[in-house]
């Protein structure tokens, strides 16, 4: 590493989780890089929060706000950040020791990375477990497979600054799935990067999780269409989006149908209609 490495800023938001939020913050200062800051935003917590992090005053950042979800969070976090790069922490994880030093040295052999994620160990319930198949990462060029899911963890990131100053922020409009929007509008242009090394630790299986939301793909189709009406992507990428588009359209209004949403399912239904035409008038 140069004798001037980088600085980091960690970006940690929270909401009513003081009792896992202690872990969270333990691991990153208890990393071994030197040059990082630790950005806390309690995004209006009515629980042992504030006196959680008070245990920690002088050894963090610590921004409050009223509850608007963890987008405005990590947003205010990102935008209060004073290092090149940033990294995400949920403050239901919690980083592995030489975390952060890996993925600096990372960016400084690969000066051309704009974005770089490591390996992580699932724990659900106090349980480990594996991921499946269609889980797995890669490095590279990573956008056909994310359209289907997301493949990149917010907690496993490091991004240059600049990266986010290109793309924009996290989408506050989004109640979920606002971390497959982000890495969509990256991966379309941009490699993500992957140190095949886990060094973080996902705990999964709390109610509160919005991985746990119902109506996911709601919000992964409307990502999909706000790509598709930029018009920023190769003919390819475009079909790959118009593909995945009438899947998640099709689940998405049988789902509808089932709940006796008929007006919900005719909406996705032509919605896909339309992409579709709109993907063959453009080839």
């Amino acid at each position: 590493m140069n004798h001037n490495p980088p600085m980091v800023s960690v970006v940690i938001p929270t909401f009513n989780r003081s009792d896992m939020l202690k872990d969270a913050v333990a691991s990153v200062l208890d990393q071994d890089y030197g040059n990082a800051e630790l950005i806390v935003v309690d995004d209006g917590s009515t629980d042992a929060t504030a006196r959680t992090l008070a245990a920690y005053e002088g050894r963090l950042r610590l921004l409050r706000q009223e509850n608007r979800g963890v987008s405005a969070a990590r947003n205010a976090g990102i935008r209060a950040a004073a290092g090149t790069l940033i990294a995400l922490l949920d403050s239901d994880d919690l980083w592995l020791p030489g975390k952060l030093r890996a993925q600096v040295y990372y960016f400084e052999a690969h000066p051309e990375a704009l974005i770089c994620q490591t390996e992580e160990i699932w724990i659900r319930n106090g349980v480990r477990v594996n991921p499946g198949k269609r889980h797995r990462k890669q490095s590279g060029d990573i956008f056909e497979r994310s359209l289907a899911l997301c493949l990149v963890s917010p907690s496993a990131v490091m991004m240059r600054k600049s990266l986010l100053d290109e793309v924009g922020l996290f989408d506050e409009s989004l109640p979920a799935c606002e971390d497959y929007d982000l890495w969509l509008r990256i991966a379309w242009r941009h490699p993500v990067h992957l140190i095949d090394t886990p060094l973080i630790v996902k705990r999964g299986g709390h109610t509160d999780q919005l991985s746990r939301m119902p109506e996911l793909d709601k919000y992964r189709i409307r990502s999909i269409c706000n790509l598709l009406d930029r018009g920023c992507l190769s003919q390819n990428q475009r079909q790959a989006c118009v593909r995945m588009l009438k899947t998640k359209c099709a689940i998405y209004a049988q789902g509808c149908l089932k709940r006796e949403r008929t007006e919900d399912a005719l909406y996705y239904e032509h919605l896909a209609a339309r992409y579709e035409s709109f993907g063959d008038r453009h080839k």
